[in-house]
C-alpha cells in the first residue's frame, strides 16, 4: 500500500503527520520512549509547566468514569528552570516537534514563561492553557471571558517569536466566540478542547470520588462534544485547529479532521493504549488509500453537509 502525504502545518508549525499527543497525558515525553516510537509522532506536547514547581493536589486525583476518566492532578509539573535543565535535553534529541504547554495565575506569568522557552533547540511551539485562574480579576478562568482570552494570547505573542496554540475551555456558552477573541490576539491556532468539569461520588461512604471533588472529565465520554465544538470553530476561524478530545481510533482522528482540525491530539487513550497514536497514524494511511486520497490535507473541512441526494 502506497503512503500517503501526511504533512500539516500548524499555524508556523510544520508536522510529519496530524498526530499529536495531549498534555497531562504524556509525561515530558521521555516516559513513553519505550511504549511508542517518538519519532513517527507528529508532535509532542509536554504536560503544562508553571514559573514554579506545583505538587499537584492530594489524592484519590484520577478516577475511571463511564467511558472516560476524571482527573483533578492540580496541573503537577517540575516548574520552568527544572523543565530546562533535566527535560529539554532529552527533548532536543528527538526527531519531533516539541510543544510545551504554559499555565500562569496572571498576565505577566505567561509572558515571563513564553520568553524564558523561547531560543531554545528543542521547542517548536507553545500550547497555552487559558483554563487558569487570573488572580488579578477574582479567579475567573482566562478561557471563559473573551476579553481576557484575548489579552493572554496577546501577551504571549509579544512575548515570544515561537508558534502559539491557544488551548480553549469547553465550559464556556460559545466556543466559537473564545476563538474568535484568540484569534484577534494573535494566536497561531487553537487546539479544543480542554476537559469537562464533572464529579463522582462514592455511594457507599457518601463521599466524592476525587479529594478535590470536582475534576476533568476526559476520554471517549467526551468525543462528540469536542468534536461539534471543532465543527463550530471551523466556521469562525481562519486558523488551523487540532481537535482534541475522546480520540482513540483512526476514525475518531479522521472525524475530527473532517470536521475541519487540521491536526488531532490523543490524551487519556495514552493511558490504557501508549500505541494508540502510532495506529492511528497507520490508520490515517489505510484510510486515505481507501478513499483514493494522496493526501491528509485534502480532506481537512470536508465534512458534506444536507441531503445526500
Amino acid at each position: 500500500m502506497p503512503k500517503a502525504d501526511l504533512q500539516v502545518n500548524i499555524g508556523g508549525l510544520p508536522l510529519r503527520n496530524p498526530v499529536m499527543t495531549a498534555s497531562g497525558t504524556f509525561g515530558y515525553g521521555r516516559e513513553f520512549e519505550n511504549l511508542v516510537n517518538l519519532h513517527r509522532l507528529g508532535g509532542i506536547v509536554v504536560k503544562g509547566i508553571s514559573i514554579q514547581p506545583r505538587p499537584g493536589n492530594p489524592p484519590p486525583r484520577i478516577v475511571e468514569t463511564s467511558s472516560g476518566m476524571l482527573n483533578a492532578i492540580g496541573l503537577e509539573n517540575v516548574g520552568i528552570e527544572r523543565f530546562l535543565t533535566e527535560k529539554v535535553p532529552y527533548l532536543k534529541t528527538l526527531r519531533t516537534k516539541v510543544v510545551v504547554n504554559i499555565l500562569g495565575d496572571s498576565l505577566d506569568e505567561y509572558a515571563y514563561l513564553a520568553e524564558k522557552l523561547s531560543g531554545h533547540e528543542g521547542i517548536h511551539a507553545l500550547e497555552v492553557n487559558i483554563s487558569c485562574p487570573n488572580v488579578k480579576k477574582g479567579g475567573v478562568a482566562f478561557g471563559v471571558d473573551p476579553e481576557m482570552a484575548k489579552a493572554v494570547t496577546a501577551a504571549v505573542k509579544t512575548a515570544t517569536d515561537l508558534p502559539v496554540m491557544i488551548k480553549l475551555s469547553p465550559n464556556v456558552t460559545d466556543i466559537a466566540s473564545m476563538a474568535q477573541a484568540v484569534e484577534q490576539g494573535g494566536a497561531d491556532s487553537v487546539s479544543l478542547i480542554n476537559t469537562l468539569i464533572g464529579m463522582g461520588i462514592d455511594t457507599s461512604s457518601r463521599r466524592p470520588k476525587l479529594a478535590n471533588v470536582i475534576g476533568g472529565l476526559s476520554g471517549p465520554a467526551i468525543k462528540p462534544v469536542a468534536l461539534r465544538m471543532v465543527w463550530q470553530v471551523a466556521q469562525a476561524v481562519s486558523i488551523p485547529i487540532v481537535g482534541i478530545g475522546g480520540i482513540e481510533t483512526a476514525e475518531d482522528a479522521i472525524e475530527f479532521l473532517l470536521a475541519g482540525a487540521t491536526a488531532i491530539q490523543v490524551g487519556t487513550a495514552n493511558f490504557y493504549d501508549p500505541q494508540a497514536t502510532e495506529k492511528i497514524i497507520t490508520g490515517l494511511h489505510q484510510y486515505l488509500y481507501e478513499q483514493k486520497e494522496i493526501c491528509v490535507r485534502s480532506i481537512i473541512g470536508t465534512i458534506r453537509l444536507g441531503s445526500s441526494t
